[in-house]
């Protein structure tokens, strides 16, 4: 094996391990699990109110939802409420 040869193996191996270490960081940082861990529980709120206080988001209803005319409250219930 050329030296040429060698030098590109070793950058090919240290550009691998450059791009490994990005993809796994910005994947934990979207919520991914390592090997071997569990997935939390799903959340559970109480109310749209305590929706929007976690969350920061509005609780928006699905088309379906708002096609089988289900109030707000009730789509919530639908989606999060406790089992």
């Amino acid at each position: 094996m050329s030296k040429e040869d060698e030098g590109q193996e070793r950058f090919y191996k240290v550009l691998e391990e450059v791009i490994d270490a990005a993809f796994k960081k910005s994947w934990m940082s979207v919520g991914g699990n390592k090997k071997g861990k569990t997935k939390s529980p799903p959340m559970v709120y109480e109310s749209i109110e305590d929706y929007k206080t976690q969350t920061g988001k509005r609780f928006r209803m699905t088309r379906d939802q708002k096609m089988r005319g289900l109030s707000r409250e009730e789509a919530f219930k639908e989606i999060w409420e406790k089992s």
